[in-house]
């Protein structure tokens, strides 16, 4: 087909986000989760991949503007846009809490975490017996979704099994794990008896569980829990604050819903057609998360269907064909709480413990990419399973010259949204 494609990219690699969790919990390491984009698509020669963060839209003469990491800018023409930028995570307007709670969408959050996490614990060994040493072995978790209790779930599993026999000063089995989340269960994109088994998991691991209630604070020291039903606020020491409570759009997409005179909801999902165009744009569609229309699933599966849409409609473009509106196909979702228990959920098919376990482990190897990624994956969790150890643990302090001190723990501001 005479069709040449550009990939842009502020990475300029492949992340299978379903399992950053894993590489933040020191269970996977970056590679076996991400792949160069180059390499991946190397035998494709009518595909050109470039590095840079899509910035800037002009809709009359189909060009974006991206940033390259030394903030320097650069155009790239189009004759149809596929917009697939994702979301971020969301802090309801109060970003100051992303440098104390980072969230958990890309390799950077991934590595970040995971120097808090096992930091945390280097720093509570240093540290006598009292409040400044349960602070650091206190772990917060914002939310209650599917990110939120895996998680939680691991940071307990990694203090119980393997970290337990590591240390001589502190007992890391006795961390407090706390997950706050706003509803009254968890999971709620899985059936309420999944749910349900979720909690009873997670509270046989250790996890303390706190529903029905927002963190409406984040600092250096902890932060404030505020009851939706009314009542005291509650003040909570910790140290580590992961934050799985919200997404919105990231800056781009609502650069372009503003351009393209699109609708946007409040989380700047923007509105499309039937085949996932912005209406009056037939030349630009919009898939994955950014979706808003028919309640279409945040997750990874969505916009691997989207993808496959976009291009059908372009070879029936190019063929002077009709384009057929999207339809998404549910293959259900999957959660992973602790070693022999997932949830797993696809139509009327639900499974939880050990089968649903088997179950996330077939769903998430099928869709890494590459088989080498693969391979090492399934090598990985065996040793895993077997050992109860976690072969990527190393983390990085940071340096003086970057924005993120060693030490610390505090996170440049994240960048401003372009106007």
């Amino acid at each position: 087909m005479d069709v040449d494609v550009t990939l842009l990219d502020r990475a300029a690699c492949h992340v299978f986000q379903p399992l950053l969790y894993q590489c933040a919990t020191g269970t996977l390491s970056v590679g076996q989760i991400s792949r160069s984009l180059r390499e991946e698509l190397e035998r494709h020669r009518n595909v050109t991949t470039l590095l840079g963060d899509a910035i800037d839209l002009d809709a009359e003469a189909r060009r974006v503007t991206a940033r390259r990491p030394d903030a320097t800018t650069f155009t790239v023409d189009y004759d149809v846009l596929v917009v697939a930028a994702g979301m971020q995570q969301s802090y309801f307007g109060h970003d100051e809490y992303a440098q104390w709670a980072p969230g958990m969408k890309t390799l950077d959050d991934a590595m970040a975490i995971r120097r808090r996490l096992f930091g945390a614990f280097e720093i509570a060994e240093t540290l006598p017996a009292g409040p400044e040493r349960e602070a650091w072995l206190t772990f917060v978790v914002a939310g209650g979704g599917p990110t939120g209790v895996e998680l939680a779930g691991q940071i307990r599993e990694m203090a119980t099994r393997t970290l337990a026999k590591e240390f001589h000063s502190i007992a890391p089995e006795e961390a407090r794990v706390l997950l706050f989340d706003g509803g009254d269960r968890l999971v709620k994109s899985f059936a309420p008896d999944l749910g349900g088994k979720a909690a009873k998991v997670l509270e046989k691991l250790g996890v303390e569980l706190h529903m029905g209630v927002h963190v409406t604070d984040v600092r250096r020291e902890g932060v404030t829990i505020s009851p939706k039903s009314g009542g005291a606020d509650e003040e909570y020491a910790a140290r580590t604050v992961l934050w799985t409570a919200g997404v919105e759009a990231v800056p781009f997409a609502r650069r372009a819903a503003e351009v393209l005179g699109a609708t946007s909801d409040h989380s700047g999902r923007i509105a499309v057609e039937a085949d996932l165009t912005v209406p009056g744009h037939p030349e630009v569609f919009v898939i994955g998360d950014l979706v808003g229309r028919d309640d279409l699933p945040g997750v990874a599966e969505n916009a691997m269907q989207g993808g496959l849409h976009a291009a059908s409609c372009i070879r029936n473009d190019l063929a002077g064909k009709p384009r057929k509106p999207f339809r998404y196909r549910d293959l259900g979702s999957a959660a992973y709480i602790s070693r022999g228990h997932a949830l797993l959920q696809a139509g009327p098919i639900r499974l939880t413990g050990f089968i649903g376990w088997l179950g996330w482990g077939f769903v998430h190897i099928a869709f890494l990419t590459g088989v080498r990624n693969r391979f090492s994956t399934l090598a990985t969790w065996f040793s895993a399973i077997a050992r109860s150890n976690r072969t990527d643990r190393t983390y990085l302090l940071g340096s003086t010259t970057s924005a993120e001190q060693p030490y610390t723990w505090a996170s440049c501001d994240r960048p401003a949204a372009t106007d």
